[in-house]
């Protein structure tokens, strides 16, 4: 939620709904992350920290460590800051441009990156900035090309919708396959650890997967119609009525498959 292509509007309380499943790859990330290499007050860096609640979980592992929560979002900043401690800060900043003052033991990214374009060129950068030992980790979504995101792509660029949404959304190449996040990590004193895992998603009530992508995917959307009531509704009603389609209702709930990808970089000693 730091460089977005559209500069979307964010709102913490929608993105919250699913806090659980949305929480559940960061503590998958956060496993792999080894310890840190300075001690007594090691330096962390959490890139994209939203509403702050992941940020809160680094301080609840690394109670001494000096954290920064960096967000370019007003609304989520201002959540966030509810986490703040003697040693636990946010501040605003662009992944797009931001390039730490000082060393960092870990720098931490969960579901920003595919909102920053280009944001592979900022790696090599991240990795010079660890200290001796320390671990640049990350987390995107790989589900740009599942119906969630290509029926919400195809409607916005359907004749009736193009000329205010058109070009609005991101597309496939908004993330890195999983052997193009190892090949960019790995290198000289470098050694990187990538895997891909697929969430399948038990959502309950009603059109849960369109209540989903509100607190994210379509958040540039909208932004876009947020001036235009009638234009916005109109618009959730067709995309309601493809994703009813797409992810039928079950007995227990709503399946909604979610590929994430993972990255854990280390530097080292």
């Amino acid at each position: 939620m730091l460089d977005v292509m559209t500069a979307p509007t964010w709102d913490p309380q929608q993105y919250l709904r699913h806090a659980d499943h949305r929480t559940r790859p960061f503590h998958d990330l956060l496993a792999r992350v080894p310890e840190l290499p300075t001690t007594p007050s090691p330096r962390v860096a959490d890139l994209g920290c939203g509403a702050g609640n992941v940020t809160a979980l680094l301080a609840e592992r690394w109670p001494r460590a000096r954290i920064t929560g960096y967000d370019n979002s007003p609304q989520m900043l201002e959540r966030a800051r509810a986490h703040a401690t003697a040693l636990l800060d946010f501040a605003e900043a662009d992944a797009a441009t931001w390039t730490p003052a000082q060393p960092h033991d870990l720098i931490i990214s969960n579901a920003l990156l595919q909102w920053v374009p280009g944001h592979a060129d900022r790696l090599p950068d991240w990795l010079d900035a660890l200290t001796p030992g320390g671990t640049l980790a990350l987390q995107v979504p790989g589900n740009f090309d599942q119906p969630s995101h290509v029926l919400m792509r195809r409607l916005a660029e359907s004749p009736h919708w193009r000329t205010r949404l058109g070009g609005r959304l991101r597309h496939t190449d908004a993330v890195l396959s999983p052997a193009g996040y190892l090949d960019r990590l790995t290198g000289p004193g470098v050694t990187a650890d990538v895997w891909e895992t697929t969430y399948l998603h038990l959502l309950p009530g009603e059109d849960p997967v369109l209540d989903w992508v509100k607190g994210t995917g379509l958040r540039p959307v909208l932004t876009a119609l947020a001036d235009d009531e009638g234009a916005r509704d109109a618009f959730l009603a067709e995309y309601r009525d493809l994703l009813r389609a797409a992810y039928p209702a079950g007995p227990h709930g709503t399946v909604f498959p979610f590929r994430r990808i993972f990255a854990v970089a280390r530097r080292e000693k």
